[in-house]
C-alpha cells in the first residue's frame, strides 16, 4: 500500500511539473515568436529547487543525487555546493550557465565546475568559455568523480565539494548568470567494464541523408529539448536563439550531425561564427562544438566524427572521445549569431540538421541497478520516433503511474464491495433460516 501511494505522490509532482512549464509540453515555444517578438527565455527544469552556492566550502548547501538545482552566478563568482559520495561510485556534477540575451562577451569569459575532496584536490573538472563565438548563450559542462583503483586520490567516501567558477573580462556584461545544476550517480558494473581504447574505428563520415527535411522545432533547454531520430528535420532559428534538441544513442551506436543554414534573398554581408552547434551527453558534460560563418548563401557544418558509444572511451584523456561513455539521450544545441539580425534582419532563418545514427546496440558493461539516464529505453525510442521534449515524456509517464493508480484503487475497492457484498448475503440467508 506504501508503494502506491509513492507512485501518486511522484505522478502528482511530475504532472505539477508539466503544467508549470505551461505550453512547453505542447508546440514549443519558439514556433510562436515571430518579427519583433523576445526571444523565448530559456526553459529550466520545473522540477528544479533553489539552492545558494556558499562562499566557503565550510557553509557549503548539499545537493542530493538524482536532483536538479537553480543558482545565481555573479561576476568572477566563485561558489560551493556539498556532496555526498561512496568509494564506489562515478558521480557527476553538471552545470548549465545561462547568461541574459543579448549581452557582450569576450573570448576569456565562461565557468569551471571542479570536484574536490576535503584536503582541496581536484577529482575532475571541465572548463567552457564563448571562444570566437562571441556572444551569449547557454554554456554546458560538467565535474566527474571517478572511481580508479589505481588511484590514491578522491576515492574515499564522505563530503565532496563542487566548485563553480565565472569569469568576467572587464569590458563585458557584468549581470548575473542563472545555472541549473544536476547531480547523478553512475550504477556499479556487475564486473569490470573494458578499459583498452580501440586505435582503429570508423570516422569516415556517411552517405548524405538525401529527401524532404520534416518539420521539428527545438526546445528552448534541456528540459524541453525537442527528441530526434535518425533523419533531416527542418526548423527555423532566430538571431540569438539557442534551439535545443535531444538525440537517444545506445551502446555501440555513432552520431554524425550536421547543420545547415538556408539562404536568404536579404543581402550578402559575411557575419563569422555565425552559427554554433555544440553536443553534450547524457550527463551533460560537453563534447564537441564547430561554428560556421554565413554570408547569405547556404552555409553548412558538421561536428566532428564521434566514436562509438563504449565503456572504454572514459580512459581517453580527448574531450571528444571520454564523453561518449555512456548510452542515453544526448543533446544538441544549435545558436544563431545576433548579429546576423543586424545584416539580414531579425526574422527567422531556415535550419536544416541532419542526424545520422550508425550501428546496431550492442550490450552495454552491464550494471547492477536501474541504470537510469544511462540507458536507451523503448520509450525513448517512441519519443524520439515523435519528437517528445523530456518534459512531454514526464508528463505521459505521470499520467501512466496515475492511470495505474487508479485501475490498482478501482480493484481494490471493486473487491471490497464484492466481498461486502458476499458477507451480506450469506447472513441475510442465514436469518431466513
Amino acid at each position: 500500500m506504501k508503494k502506491r501511494i509513492g507512485i501518486g505522490r511522484r505522478a502528482g509532482a511530475l504532472i505539477a511539473a508539466a503544467a508549470a512549464v505551461g505550453t512547453v509540453a505542447g508546440t514549443p515555444a519558439q514556433a510562436r515568436a515571430a518579427g519583433g517578438e523576445a526571444l523565448p527565455p530559456y526553459t529550466f527544469d520545473a522540477t528544479a529547487q533553489r539552492v545558494r552556492g556558499a562562499a566557503s566550502s565550510s557553509d557549503a548547501q548539499p545537493l542530493e543525487t538524482g536532483r536538479t538545482y537553480r543558482d545565481t552566478l555573479r561576476k568572477n563568482g566563485k561558489v560551493y555546493y556539498r556532496v555526498v559520495l561512496d568509494g564506489k561510485r562515478n558521480t557527476y556534477v553538471s552545470v548549465v550557465a545561462v547568461p541574459g540575451p543579448g549581452g557582450k562577451v569576450d573570448y576569456g569569459d565562461g565557468f569551471k565546475v571542479s570536484i574536490q575532496d576535503n584536503s582541496g584536490t581536484e577529482c575532475g573538472y571541465q572548463q567552457m568559455g564563448f571562444s570566437s563565438a562571441r556572444y551569449t548563450r547557454p554554456l554546458a559542462a560538467y565535474a566527474r568523480r571517478t572511481v580508479n583503483p589505481d588511484s590514491s586520490s578522491c576515492q574515499q567516501p564522505g563530503n565532496y565539494y563542487v566548485l563553480v567558477e565565472r569569469t568576467t573580462k572587464a569590458g563585458s556584461d557584468q549581470s548575473d548568470w542563472d545555472v541549473e545544476i544536476r547531480h547523478l550517480a553512475e550504477p556499479l558494473l556487475k564486473k569490470a567494464g573494458p578499459t583498452e581504447l580501440p586505435e582503429a574505428w570508423p570516422s569516415a563520415t556517411p552517405a548524405p541523408l538525401t529527401g524532404e527535411p520534416e518539420p521539428r522545432q527545438g526546445g528552448s533547454g534541456v528540459y524541453d529539448a525537442a527528441s530526434l531520430t535518425q533523419g533531416e528535420w527542418r526548423a527555423d532559428i532566430r538571431p540569438g536563439q539557442t534551439l535545443f534538441y535531444r538525440v537517444p544513442l545506445d551502446w555501440g551506436q555513432q552520431l554524425f550531425a550536421t547543420a545547415e543554414l538556408g539562404s536568404s534573398a536579404e543581402g550578402d554581408d559575411h557575419v563569422s561564427n555565425a552559427l554554433v552547434l555544440s553536443l553534450e551527453n547524457p550527463a551533460l558534460g560537453h563534447v564537441d562544438a564547430e561554428t560556421v560563418g554565413y554570408g547569405g548563401k547556404q552555409a553548412t557544418l558538421a561536428l566532428g566524427p564521434q566514436r562509438p558509444v563504449a565503456h572504454e572511451n572514459r580512459t581517453s584523456y580527448t574531450e571528444s572521445t571520454s564523453g561518449m561513455r555512456f548510452a542515453g539521450w544526448y543533446y544538441l544545441s544549435a545558436t544563431l549569431s545576433p548579429e546576423i539580425a543586424e545584416e539580414y534582419g531579425d526574422g527567422p532563418v531556415p535550419l536544416t540538421l541532419r542526424v545520422n545514427v550508425l550501428n546496431a546496440a550492442k550490450a552495454g558493461p552491464g550494471y547492477d541497478a536501474d541504470p537510469g539516464p544511462f540507458a536507451v529505453t523503448p520509450d525513448d525510442k517512441r519519443s524520439a520516433e515523435k519528437g517528445s521534449s523530456g518534459a512531454q515524456a514526464a508528463e505521459e509517464a505521470a499520467r501512466g503511474d496515475s492511470m495505474r493508480l487508479v485501475a490498482t484503487a478501482g480493484i481494490g475497492t471493486g473487491t471490497v464491495l464484492l466481498l461486502g457484498l458476499g458477507a451480506w448475503t450469506l447472513v441475510a440467508r442465514r436469518r431466513a433460516a
